[in-house]
């Protein structure tokens, strides 16, 4: 069995699209949310999100990439090249056949669909757009970054709505380790602030109608309501050990578990009891070889709704401890749906690195019915050498990724 580890990564999202950036916004509990500017939101009664925000599209792209492609796949494109930049990785030193690419979204490009739609319903189906489909469908982030890069091993789209991202990352792990791929470039991307994105959540009463940032997005707090929307995507790069030995890599971390259940249980809430979320951690950590008491972090899934948290907090004192330092960064960029796992387990990766627990922002009384160990407000200086990434999905899915601080 090969071990994996993370030699780059990648991200864009609402509090930043660069490493420094990213980093201090987590350590000072930077608030991404905002006023919608993309569209008027009036009438869909939300009118906060977690924009990305100063995107440099002139970095990677032409202005013509936006007409052929969707802004999720630009989102992940951006954050693969941030990655493979930081790894320092060579494509023309590559065997591309043995490099993958995993990368998730849980919608793809609403945007193109609702649009395609309005104008065949106004103007009939022969105007709809030849690049409908190949803008729309869910696999177009992986396949637009395998296109970029030239990747031709494991290429695909895991979609699990909420889970997506922890989903590729987790496939991904397990596909190097039993020898099918040297590096696989892994997470998740999405792109769904428009009309009947909001409007859809907002129809379900997931969505936060707070006009006040600071109070829209407060996971774990009393008074929470619903989630905020965000965008983005994160990657990592992931290749076995030996290979990026051999390369004389510089590498960040390793991920050492993944957990992946179903709760079976609603197509919209989780299992009040949190049992399936609990089962995923606890298949990351014996994965890891490690005790409940070994894991220093957990980067929460904490959507900001009842439901979630009262769950997950159930899931992580059984299967961790009520010791266990828990926060959610969705305080800071909202959730991301199927981009939100890539971006947290780059979150994740950062609390290993810098040995500090990221806040769980703006809160300002927690759930009493909440038993975990919550960190509120502030950035907390701590030992972290195990930390675990949760995500949890619509339909039931759970899943999990444990990750280990590197040391040489």
């Amino acid at each position: 069995m090969n071990r994996v580890v993370i030699t780059g990564f990648g991200v864009t999202s609402p509090i930043g699209n660069d490493e420094e950036t990213f980093l201090n916004s987590l350590k000072t509990a930077n608030n991404g949310i905002g006023p919608i500017t993309s569209f008027d939101a009036e009438e869909t009664g939300v009118t906060l999100a977690g924009e990305v925000k100063d995107f440099p599209l002139e970095k990677y792209f032409v202005k013509k990439d936006t007409k052929r492609m969707e802004k999720y796949s630009l989102y992940a494109i951006y954050a693969t090249l941030e990655a493979m930049a930081m790894s320092g990785i060579n494509t023309e030193e590559e065997n591309m056949e043995r490099f993958g690419v995993l990368i998730g979204s849980g919608i793809g490009g609403l945007g193109t669909t609702q649009d395609q739609v309005i104008k065949m319903d106004h103007k009939g189906p022969a105007r709809v757009s030849p690049m409908f489909v190949p803008l729309a469908i869910v696999n177009m982030a992986a396949g637009n970054v395998a296109l970029r890069i030239g990747a031709k091993g494991i290429c695909y789209s895991p979609v699990s709505a909420c889970a997506s991202g922890t989903h590729s990352i987790g496939e991904a792990f397990r596909n190097i380790k039993h020898g099918y791929s040297d590096v696989i470039v892994a997470g998740g991307a999405e792109s769904c602030i428009n009309e009947i994105g909001i409007a859809g959540f907002a129809a379900l009463t997931a969505l936060s109608t707070a006009t006040d940032p600071d109070q829209a997005s407060i996971p774990f707090d009393k008074k929470r309501t619903g989630f905020v929307m965000g965008e983005g995507a994160g990657v990592l790069v992931l290749e076995s050990l030996e290979h990026a030995q051999a390369r004389g890599a510089n590498i960040l971390g390793e991920v050492v578990g993944y957990g992946a259940t179903c709760d079976a249980y609603h197509m919209t809430s989780p299992s009040p009891d949190g049992n399936g979320a609990a089962r995923a951690i606890t298949e990351a950590i014996t994965e890891a070889g490690i005790s409940p008491t070994d894991v220093d972090y957990v980067n929460a899934h904490g959507t900001s709704t009842q439901a979630n948290e009262k769950a997950e907090s159930k899931a992580i004192v059984a299967a961790l401890s009520k010791d266990t330092y828990v926060s959610s960064t969705k305080s800071m960029t909202g959730h991301l749906l199927g981009g939100a796992g890539g971006v947290e387990a780059v979150a994740t990766l950062m609390a290993l690195q810098h040995q500090f627990i990221p806040p769980t922002a703006n809160v300002t009384e927690l759930d009493e019915e909440v038993e975990a160990n919550i960190v509120v407000n502030e950035a907390k200086d701590a030992k972290v050498n195990y930390a675990v990434s949760n995500s949890l999905g619509f339909g039931g899915h759970n899943a999990v990724i444990c990750l280990k601080r590197w040391e040489d």
